[in-house]
C-alpha cells in the first residue's frame, strides 16, 4: 500500500474524491447540523447544599460554611481504591472521596483532598454522614425524636438555622 502525504490543501480534494456518490437532490441542499436533543429532566436531584457545623478556614482567614455536593458516581467510588494516599492509609479513603464530590465551599469551586484535609473534625464527620444519606438515602432528611416530649419529626440535615426554610 502506497502512503500518501496529506498537507491542509490537498485534504478538501482527498475528501472530495473519497466522498460517497450522493444523489442530485442531496448534492443541492448543504448538510445541517442536528440541532441537540433538549435536555430532559426527570426530576433525579443529583447537587445537595449544606451548611458545615464550623466552616472551612482558607489561607486568607475566610470562613467558608454552605457548599453543594453532588451524588457520586460508580467511578468515584472506584477511584480511591488506586489511590496511593488510600493504599498507605485507608483512612483517607474519606477525604479523597468527599474531594471528589463536594462541587463547592464558600466561594472555592476547586475543592481538592487537601482543602478536606484541613477542615476541623466535626465538619469532615458532618460530611461523610451527608454523604452517606445523599447517596444511600437519596435525601438530607433524618428522623429524630424530641428528648423531652419523645414526639417524633423530621429535621434536614443539610443546614439552616430554626425557623429558617
Amino acid at each position: 500500500m502506497r502512503r500518501r502525504t496529506v498537507t491542509a490543501g490537498s485534504l478538501e480534494e482527498i475528501l472530495q474524491v473519497t466522498a460517497p456518490a450522493q444523489a442530485p437532490e442531496q448534492a443541492a441542499v448543504p448538510p445541517v447540523a442536528a440541532a441537540p436533543a433538549p435536555r430532559e429532566d426527570h426530576g433525579l436531584r443529583t447537587e445537595f447544599e449544606f451548611e458545615l457545623p464550623r466552616g472551612y478556614v482558607d489561607e486568607a482567614g475566610t470562613v467558608h460554611r454552605h457548599g453543594a455536593m453532588r451524588l457520586a458516581t460508580a467511578r468515584d467510588e472506584l477511584r480511591p481504591q488506586i489511590d496511593l494516599r488510600v493504599k498507605e492509609n485507608p483512612a483517607y479513603l474519606s477525604v479523597v472521596l468527599l474531594s471528589q464530590v463536594i462541587t463547592r465551599l464558600g466561594t472555592i469551586t476547586d475543592v481538592h483532598a487537601g482543602v478536606v484535609e484541613r477542615m476541623y473534625a466535626t465538619d469532615v464527620a458532618f460530611l461523610q454522614d451527608f454523604y452517606r444519606r445523599v447517596n444511600s438515602e437519596g435525601h438530607t432528611r433524618a428522623a429524630v425524636t424530641c428528648p423531652h416530649c419523645d414526639g417524633g419529626f423530621e429535621v434536614d440535615l443539610s443546614g439552616g438555622r430554626l425557623g429558617e426554610s
